[in-house]
């Protein structure tokens, strides 16, 4: 027994601080799980990197049921406006939500987002492992947008309160050569700040279900029960109109200048670069809403 116990101190290759860095280097876990890594696997790198992975797919599927209230809303965006993405990445901690390889992580997934329309959370499966066992925390991908270009256009990512809030917005327009126009771009960029601000729930009140509209007028008119039928119709459509405001983007006190709603804002811009302009779609993420 005591000569096997010999024999295995023997064959033990020693663990140098360079091999310990290396596997650091190529993995990012923590220098004392690369260690142990290596001690684990006589010295063996791609051994140890394998026992890195397995352990951590265990320490990933201990943590799975820890709640991932923290994160940051990333996004990936064309320089060109052709495509951008967004991307919810959730961890346990604001600590680790203001880390930079936590973020540096969120924005690696945004760019893989832009790449792709299934679920990212599948697709990044084994580096969110891999991340789970650098950060020592539990990490999820809650959710990803890809807005690609329909036809002429732009699409514009703005990331507002330090990746608390995400916004997509594509605007088209009919021209090709609108697209680098400085006014236009600006309106684009004006647009995703307009929607990070006033979190619009439509464009227009056309886009609104009837039963939507319904259940609001019931609501206000349940307010003024008591009122003849003519005078509570009117201040219904008041209200409503006020409902339209606050929630249909197009209707909205622009944010830069709010005597002008946006669709007035649009009207300028459209004469200014001789060019009609939609704004075609949006999307807004706020971090855990």
């Amino acid at each position: 027994m005591k000569q096997q116990i010999i024999r295995r101190i023997c064959n033990m290759t020693e663990i140098s601080a360079e091999m310990v860095k290396q596997l650091r280097m190529a993995t990012n876990v923590s220098m004392m799980e690369c260690k142990k890594a290596l001690t684990d696997a006589n010295g063996d790198m791609e051994k140890a990197m394998r026992i890195l992975r397995e352990r951590g797919v265990s320490l990933a599927a201990k943590k799975a049921s820890r709640a991932t209230n923290q994160g940051l809303i990333a996004s990936y965006a064309d320089l060109d406006g052709k495509f951008a993405s967004l991307v919810e990445v959730n961890c346990e901690t604001d600590f680790v939500a203001r880390n930079a390889v936590f973020q540096t992580f969120a924005k690696e997934a945004a760019k893989k987002a832009a790449q792709t329309d299934g679920q990212l959370s599948e697709e990044m499966k084994n580096d969110i492992i891999a991340k789970i066992t650098e950060i020592g925390e539990n990490i999820t991908i809650r959710r990803n947008m890809r807005y690609q270009l329909q036809g002429t256009g732009f699409i514009g990512a703005y990331i507002h309160l330090g990746g608390k809030l995400g916004v997509l917005a594509e605007i088209g327009c009919s021209k090709q050569e609108t697209t680098t126009r400085a006014e236009f771009r600006d309106f684009v960029k004006d647009i995703t700040l307009q929607i990070a601000a006033s979190k619009p729930l439509y464009k227009e009140p056309s886009e609104i279900p009837q039963e939507v509209i319904k259940s609001e007028r019931e609501i206000y008119a349940k307010q003024i029960q008591n009122k003849p039928a003519n005078v509570i119709e009117k201040i219904v459509d008041g209200k409503m109109r006020k409902y339209y405001e606050e929630t249909c983007l197009l209707m909205q006190p622009f944010v830069k200048e709010p005597k002008q709603t946006v669709a007035q804002v649009k009207e300028i811009v459209e004469k200014s670069i001789a060019d009609s302009i939609t704004i075609r779609r949006f999307v807004i993420y706020q971090l855990g809403a």
